[in-house]
């Protein structure tokens, strides 16, 4: 069993009181737990408070020397498992999707990579507002979680969406965020992302529309849970995800060249890249003129590597193919499915508007060789990575002190048919909500 290590950050808002029964929440279920407020949230509770709650130093100012040296907090970052902010103000919201390092916690945002939950609590009015609904897609869209606001009075007088989720809720989903961070330790996965480029000739080529995102968001997803993960990567303008290894191909060949040598050693193998079917022939080493006439370019096929990696897979590994069709993209995925000896793959019509090729959203089919398809529908492509990562590998260690009636959730396959993640901050977690109800029950009977 894990200790869960946990930054609780509290803004300025009137539902910071509420921080304290969310911290002692987290510890009653084992988490180890260090708080941050901003400036503003000392006006609301003490940090007395939250210190002798935590026993620890509460982090407020970003240059505060009598804490110690900023090693510490370089340390923080580096053993944190999750970043809970909890209440978030409009203002920390807009800092955190703008980039903003102004204070302790707004800096913390910017050096963490572990996962990070927010729980907005506001008036109804800036909830709703165009600016804060923008900012909560741009951090959605990053791979950031959020717990959505409650109904019913708020503190101004009014009442609609706003108020402060319960502290059950948060605390719920809080702990299975934190066990992301950890689920996955130990696992080698094979990431390919990005087109492929072919030779026409000297300065020529032909290639695809594929982005890269989808696949980056996967590796980065990967990394986040402790995966160690080595990503193959064709021609794109996306930064290396943090921690992950990153190799640089351009043609189907030399993809296929990288994928044969680190899949024996790999546990799993996502192939999101989008490599050519074919390629011209002996493409001349010198660029083609237009004065020559049109050129007689003949095509071959390139190596199936996909197919390839079906071949050699050992019971242990787990492959997941990538399916982008135009219509009928389920039924086509699913032949491939059993063409190839694949485990899963991920089916997407990029006909439809908003999905696939040049888009940061997608909406996919999970198919796997047991079970009903699962889909997906429009979210951000770091959403649905971890979406698709949940379902294929969806490990959650037990946490130390938690009450939960099974340890490891079981196998890839498996986890194939359970339900979809909540996919957006207004859908809700059907699986959270659950969670919460038993542990408030548990809390009541304890009273």
């Amino acid at each position: 069993m894990t200790v869960p290590r946990i930054v609780l950050g509290v803004s300025g808002g009137i539902g910071a009181y509420k921080a304290a029964e969310i911290l002692r929440g987290l510890q009653k279920e084992g988490a180890d737990v260090t708080v941050a407020m901003t400036r503003h949230a000392t006006e609301f509770i003490t940090p007395l408070t939250l210190q002798t709650l935590s026993g620890k130093p509460v982090a407020i100012e970003l240059y505060d020397t009598g804490r110690g040296s900023d090693i510490e907090h370089i340390e923080l970052v580096r053993r944190t498992d999750l970043l809970l902010v909890a209440p978030a103000t409009a203002n920390i919201v807009g800092k955190m999707a703008s980039g903003v390092a102004d204070d302790f916690l707004s800096t913390f945002f910017t050096a963490v990579k572990c996962p990070v939950l927010i729980a907005p609590a506001m008036n109804t009015r800036m909830w709703t507002s165009a600016a804060m609904q923008e900012n909560v897609r741009r951090l959605l869209a990053r791979g950031v979680a959020f717990v959505q606001p409650e109904s019913g009075p708020l503190a101004c007088g009014e009442e609609g969406e706003g108020r402060l989720a319960s502290p059950s809720t948060i605390v719920a989903q809080a702990l299975r965020l934190a066990a992301r961070g950890r689920s996955l330790a130990g696992m080698r996965a094979l990431v390919t992302a990005g087109p492929t480029r072919e030779p026409i000739d000297a300065v020529r080529f032909v290639t695809n529309r594929s982005s890269g995102r989808m696949g980056y968001a996967v590796a980065e997803a990967l990394s986040r849970r402790g995966a160690r993960v080595t990503l193959v990567s064709g021609p794109t303008s996306l930064g290396t995800p943090y921690g992950v290894s990153r190799i640089d191909i351009e043609t189907a060949a030399e993809l296929a060249a990288e994928v044969r040598r680190l899949w024996p050693e790999a546990d799993t193998l996502w192939m999101a890249a989008a490599v050519a079917d074919f390629r011209p022939d002996r493409p001349p080493k010198v660029k083609l003129s237009k004065r020559s006439g049109s050129p007689d370019i003949r095509w071959v096929a390139t190596e199936d590597v996909l197919r390839s990696a079906g071949k050699s897979k050992k019971p242990r590994q787990v492959l997941i193919g990538f399916a982008a069709e135009t219509g009928d993209a389920a039924v086509k995925a699913r032949a491939k499915l059993r063409e190839k000896n694949l485990d899963f793959i991920v089916a997407n019509d990029v006909s439809k508007p908003g999905v696939g090729f040049d888009h940061e959203t997608n909406a996919v089919t999970l198919i796997g060789r047991k079970g009903a398809p699962i889909s997906l529908g429009l979210a951000s492509k770091a959403e649905i990575a971890d979406r698709l990562i949940d379902l294929v590998h969806g490990r959650e260690p037990r946490v130390a002190g938690a009450k939960t009636k099974t340890g490891a959730a079981g196998s890839a396959r498996a986890r194939a048919s359970a339900p979809p993640a909540s996919r957006s901050p207004r859908s809700g977690d059907a699986s959270v909500r659950r969670r919460a109800a038993r542990t408030a029950a548990r809390r009541g009977s304890r009273r």
